[in-house]
């Protein structure tokens, strides 16, 4: 497919998990792509445009926008998938650690689109997609912090969806479930029984599997595409049915 052809994107966090496989997905279908990442431990995604950025740093996000859009005169799709995890319940994490998850997952939100905004108003197939998640709408034991700055986002999601859809600009996200990425290898890595952490993270989900993150790459791109002008407000689930299916 060539759908994003002659389109330039941005995709925060994309150097690793969701965000690569994104990237890689957007390249293969005609876009131009800025990475947009605070590291880059491994990232084959192909001839992206690799953009230094802390999403929760304004100066940082301001130059890297303005670095991309400078560079290709044009910026269409906007994919703020850049975040942070949090384990624990309400009681664990202190008032800095919550300021710290908010600001990456939900200000730093805020703060790429308004750069990108003027950029927006300009492209004809503008359309940005958030990177949300299933425990927006289901209670996960010990994931307080994380479920907080999530609906967040899926809320902030749609008040962007309504803002903006008379500017032509649509505005959707995209709820995982648990997603087999280097972050959640990491916390089984540290569970005290790894094997029985990742059977009980299987079986949450109804499919008996973790989602992979080029099965949420494609709902993005699918979000994305200007083949989806007529979407806008939705929130997509790429959960195995954890939110929806009961199979016992």
């Amino acid at each position: 497919m060539n759908d994003f052809d002659g389109l330039v994107a941005i995709v925060t966090g994309g150097a690793s998990g969701i965000g690569a496989a994104t990237t890689s997905l957007l390249l293969s279908r005609g876009a131009t792509v800025a990475v947009l990442d605070a590291s880059y431990p491994v990232l084959e995604s192909g001839p992206a445009l690799m953009v230094p950025c802390d999403v929760a740093d304004l100066a940082s996000v301001h130059a890297a926008v303005t670095a991309v859009s400078e560079t290709f005169g044009r910026l269409d799709v906007v994919i703020n998938n850049a975040g942070v995890g949090a384990i624990g319940d309400v009681a664990a994490n202190d008032d800095a650690e919550w300021g710290r998850v908010l600001n990456v997952n939900v200000i730093g939100i805020a703060r790429v689109t308004r750069e990108a905004l003027p950029w927006l108003r300009g492209s004809y197939h503008a359309a940005i997609v958030n990177t949300c998640s299933v425990v927006a709408n289901v209670g996960v034991p010990q994931r307080a912090l994380y479920s907080a700055s999530k609906g967040a986002v899926q809320s902030l999601t749609l008040a962007m969806a309504a803002d903006y859809v008379n500017e032509g600009i649509r505005v959707n996200g995209v709820t995982p479930g648990t997603v087999d990425t280097p972050w959640v290898q990491r916390l089984l890595a540290q569970a005290s029984d790894s094997p029985a952490a990742s059977r009980a993270l299987r079986a949450r989900q109804p499919i008996g599997r973790l989602v992979t993150a080029e099965e949420v790459a494609h709902a993005i791109t699918y979000l994305a595409s200007p083949l989806s002008g007529s979407t806008t407000g939705t929130m997509l689930s790429v959960d195995g049915g954890m939110a929806s299916v009961r199979v016992n």
